[in-house]
């Protein structure tokens, strides 16, 4: 006859060969988790990155506030003048410059090249 101790310990007994579903299914979350959001979040950084730093003068542009402008100059700081309207110009940072917005805006326009000065 048993005990109400030992009873207890042989209820609270963890099943056998449950302890590595756990650890899977945390690894498994994890790896979906970086290719879903991680990853891609990665890859689209270094594009807008590319795109910032291949601007040269004479680009048609559009900023993230929805400025669409010409870049007149690109300075050694980071920074580019852009030409907003005809002798109205804007200092402007690099990452201010939004590669969705232009690509839409050079698409709409029907041009993809970049237009000469």
């Amino acid at each position: 006859m048993q005990s109400s101790t030992e009873t207890l310990l042989l209820q609270a007994a963890p099943a056998p060969g449950g302890g590595m579903m756990p650890i899977f299914l945390m690894v498994g979350m994890f790896v979906v988790m970086y290719f879903f959001m991680i990853r891609p979040q990665a890859k689209k950084a270094k594009e807008q990155k590319k795109f910032a730093d291949s601007m040269t003068s004479g680009e048609q542009i559009v900023t993230t506030a929805g400025i669409h402008a010409r870049i007149n100059r690109a300075n050694e700081d980071g920074t580019l003048q852009i030409e907003i309207a005809r002798g109205s110009f804007m200092t402007i940072e690099r990452s201010a410059v939004s590669m969705e917005m232009t690509a839409a805006a050079r698409k709409k326009a029907g041009t993809t090249e970049v237009a000469a000065k």
